[in-house]
C-alpha cells in the first residue's frame, strides 16, 4: 500500500525525480482501504462499495484489459458503475472490456459529443495521433507540407472503437452518487477538455483528478487538439484545494498523500497556469503579435523544474498560443499571413533568389551547426517545399529534423518533429526505389 504514496511523497517533499513517475505497469496499488489504482495509460481508479466497485476511467483499448484483469484479481465484485473523467481515448477505450459487468456508465454530457467527434473526423484523428507520437500515418495518402506527396498504403481503422460504452448516466454542472454506502461527488470543469469531471469523496477526503493533474506541464496547448482552457483548469485546481483533500488519485503519475502536500501541487500547477494567461493577455492587451508574445512569455525554470511541472508532455510555449487561440482567434498578427501565398509558391520564388534550394539548404544547415534550429527548420522547410521531389534536399531536411527532435524536451513537439524527419525520409525512399 505504501510504496506509490511513499515514493510520491519522496519526490515531491526532495524536488528530485529519480524514478519514472508516469508508469505503464498495468499492475494494481491498493493505496488505501478499498482504494486501488492501476497504472496504465490513463489510469484505472477503483473504489470497493457494498455493491461492487465504482471504477474511474478504463483505460485505453490496448490496455483496458490488462487493467480489468488487475481488478479481478483485486475483487470479485462486478463493476456496478464506470465514471469518465472525461472522453479522450486513453480513458474510454478500455471500456469495451468491462461490457460483461453492464456498468451505469457516467460522464459529463459532452463525452457524447466528444465521440460523436471521433467519428466524424476519425482519419484526422488517426493521422494527428500517429503524428504526435512520431510516426507517418499509415492509412490514408497524405499530403505532407506544401507539394511534398507520400503515397501511403491505405488501411482502415477505427481512432476509437464502435463497442466503446457511451454514458448513460449524465450532467451539466454536478451530481452525486450514492452507491453501496459511498458518497461520490461529480464536479464539472473545463480543463484539458470541455467534458471534464473531478470527483470528490467527502468522508474519505480523496480526490479523483482525472487529467486535470498529469504529473507533466499541464496539457493545455496541444497543437494539433481542439481547445484548452487554462483559466477554467486553474479555478477547477483552486476549488479541488478548498476541500482540503488529503488523498489525490490522477490518471497519470502518482497519487499524493497529505493535505500539504496535496494543496501544494495543485497550487503550483494553479498559479502557472494563472501566470501564463495573465502574461498573455497582457501583451495582447497592449496590441502585441503572437509572435512577439511566444518569445518573450516564459515560465521561470524553478517552476519547471518541479517534478510534477516538467514540460515532457505539452509545453508553456504551446500553452500560449492556446491562450492566444482562445482570446485572439487564428490570425497571428502578421498581415501577409492573414491570406497566404502558397507554402511552395512562396519558397520556390525565396529559392530562386537564394540560387536555389540546394542554397537554401546549405543555410539551414549552417544554422543547424550554429546551434539556431529554429531557424535551420524553416530554411528546410523551404528548400523541400522548393523541391518537393529531390531527395538530397529531403535527406538534408530529415538530418535537421532529427537534430531538432532530440534538442527537444517535449513529447509532442518531439514526436512532431520525428514525424518530418519521416516524412523526408520516404521521399529519399521512394525517389530511391523510382531509380532502380
Amino acid at each position: 500500500m505504501a510504496d506509490l504514496l511513499a515514493l510520491s511523497s519522496r519526490i515531491i517533499d526532495s524536488g528530485l525525480t529519480d524514478q519514472p513517475v508516469n508508469r505503464i505497469t498495468n499492475e494494481l496499488s491498493e493505496v488505501a482501504a478499498d482504494i486501488a489504482m492501476v497504472e496504465s495509460f490513463s489510469h484505472c481508479v477503483a473504489l470497493r462499495t457494498d455493491d461492487g466497485l465504482v471504477c474511474f476511467d478504463s483505460s485505453g483499448v490496448g490496455t483496458g484489459q490488462a487493467v480489468r484483469e488487475s481488478l479481478r484479481g483485486w475483487s470479485d465484485q462486478r463493476v456496478s458503475h464506470l465514471v469518465y473523467t472525461h472522453g479522450h481515448a486513453d480513458h474510454v477505450g478500455g471500456s469495451t472490456f468491462f461490457a460483461d459487468d453492464a456498468p451505469v456508465v457516467v460522464g459529463h454530457e459532452n463525452v457524447a459529443h466528444r465521440l460523436d467527434r471521433y467519428d466524424f473526423t476519425n482519419n484526422w484523428n488517426l493521422i494527428i495521433n500517429a503524428r504526435q507520437f512520431g510516426g507517418v500515418p499509415g492509412e490514408l495518402n497524405l499530403s505532407v507540407g506544401a507539394g511534398m506527396n507520400v503515397e501511403v498504403n491505405p488501411k482502415a481503422r477505427r481512432f476509437l472503437p464502435s463497442s466503446t460504452l457511451r454514458p448513460s448516466d449524465t450532467f451539466a454542472t454536478s451530481r452525486t452518487l450514492h452507491v453501496g454506502g459511498q458518497q461520490i461527488e461529480l464536479n464539472h470543469a473545463r480543463g484539458e477538455t470541455d467534458d471534464h469531471l473531478w470527483a470528490w469523496l467527502p468522508e474519505r477526503k480523496t480526490l479523483m483528478t482525472g487529467d486535470f493533474l498529469i504529473w507533466n506541464f499541464p496539457n493545455a496547448g496541444n497543437p494539433q487538439k481542439v481547445q484548452r482552457y487554462p483559466i477554467e483548469w486553474a479555478a477547477a485546481l483552486r476549488a479541488m484545494i478548498d476541500k482540503g483533500p488529503e488523498l489525490l488519485l490522477p490518471a497519470h503519475g502518482l497519487p499524493i498523500e497529505g493535505r500539504e502536500r496535496v494543496a501544494r501541487v495543485l497550487d503550483d500547477v494553479a498559479t502557472a497556469l494563472e501566470n501564463l494567461v495573465a502574461d498573455v493577455v497582457a501583451m495582447m492587451n497592449t496590441g502585441e503579435t503572437l509572435d512577439t508574445i511566444i518569445h518573450t512569455v516564459k515560465v521561470p525554470a524553478e517552476t519547471l523544474a518541479k517534478p510534477y511541472l516538467r514540460p515532457l508532455y505539452d509545453e508553456p510555449e504551446f500553452v500560449v498560443r492556446g491562450i492566444w487561440r482562445q482570446f485572439g482567434g487564428w490570425w497571428d498578427g502578421a498581415a501577409s499571413r492573414l491570406k497566404p501565398s502558397p507554402d511552395a509558391h512562396l519558397a520556390s520564388a525565396l529559392a530562386q533568389l537564394a540560387g536555389g534550394a540546394d542554397a537554401v539548404l546549405r543555410r539551414a544547415e549552417a544554422a543547424a551547426s550554429e546551434g539556431d534550429l529554429r531557424l535551420a527548420c524553416h530554411l528546410a522547410d523551404l528548400a523541400g517545399w522548393a523541391s518537393p521531389d529531390d531527395p538530397t534536399i529531403h535527406a538534408g531536411r530529415s538530418a535537421i529534423y532529427i537534430a531538432r527532435r532530440k534538442a527537444e524536451p517535449s513529447l509532442m513537439a518531439k514526436g512532431i518533429f520525428a514525424a518530418a524527419a519521416k516524412e523526408s525520409q520516404l521521399i529519399v525512399e521512394r525517389e530511391a526505389l523510382t531509380n532502380d
